[in-house]
């Protein structure tokens, strides 16, 4: 059994982690089984993450769960992944609340059933909380990277048309506020399941300074210790953000609370 604790030298547990959840198709395809049951499998991963990190301090977990491109799959597949949503949003709400777990989604939201719309902003609603949260968990439904930054700059471009911003006023910062993602701090750690290479159109900007972190493990089959692995070794990484070593080192000696 796992031990479920966080490597005890390390003091750099991510604040935020964001996750794509790659290997459902591949891990029924390899049992012989119909897609759908490799999405009912990953749900169970789903549900063991979220507990794991709550209970690790994780403040912020970011879930890719419906690409924008995932809308091209067979029609009987997609009608079968929002029935599974809308299965796990009606029987996670009691454990989200007792646990003090706030449900956000990001993505192009009006995209999706309406039955699934409404389901969400009840989940959405019943779980805020405000201040007593203790973990934010982030849905990324009908999302797409790129189409998050097209209408960002949109937006920016109809506030700066109607003149109420000015051309010197735009920088990094203030497009940040018009992304989907505006009041989420960037993830910290980004985890890819099924051993592929690439981002897959997730989280494009926010991801400019993320850790990476691959592992082969199908998402069906991602469970404590898989988890725990990927903070570790995220423990293990230097964190410069462009700066050298010794300028990390000295800003370090400066802050008191060091």
């Amino acid at each position: 059994m796992p031990n479920n604790s966080y490597p005890s030298d390390c003091n750099k547990l991510p604040r935020h982690v964001a996750i794509i959840m790659d290997g459902n198709g591949r891990w029924a395809r390899r049992r012989g089984l119909v897609r759908i049951k490799g999405h009912v499998a990953g749900v169970e991963s789903v549900r063991t993450i979220v507990r794991l990190a709550r209970k690790l301090g994780v403040s912020y977990l970011t879930l890719f769960a419906f690409s924008e491109e995932n809308w091209q799959r067979p029609a009987m597949e997609i009608r079968a992944l929002m029935a599974l949503l809308r299965r796990f949003l009606h029987r996670e709400l009691p454990e989200m609340q007792e646990n003090q777990i706030a449900l956000k989604a990001i993505g192009n939201l009006p995209q999706l059933p309406a039955a699934v719309q409404r389901d969400l902003a009840q989940t959405i609603a019943a779980t805020a909380q405000g201040t007593a949260n203790k973990m934010v968990l982030t849905l990324a439904l009908s999302y797409g990277g790129r189409s998050e930054i097209v209408q960002a700059v949109q937006a920016l471009a109809r506030d700066l048309l109607a003149g109420r911003l000015a051309p010197e006023e735009i920088d990094a910062a203030l497009l940040a506020r018009y992304l989907y993602t505006a009041d989420l701090p960037d993830p910290d750690l980004m985890i890819r399941t099924s051993g592929e290479y690439r981002l897959s159109n997730f989280l494009l900007w926010q991801s400019a300074y993320t850790e990476l972190y691959v592992t082969d493990t199908l998402w069906p089959d991602f469970r404590e210790e898989d988890f725990l692995a990927a903070l570790d070794a995220y423990c293990q990484r230097d964190r410069r953000f462009g700066l050298t070593q010794e300028q990390i080192q000295d800003q370090d000696a400066s802050d008191p609370g060091h």
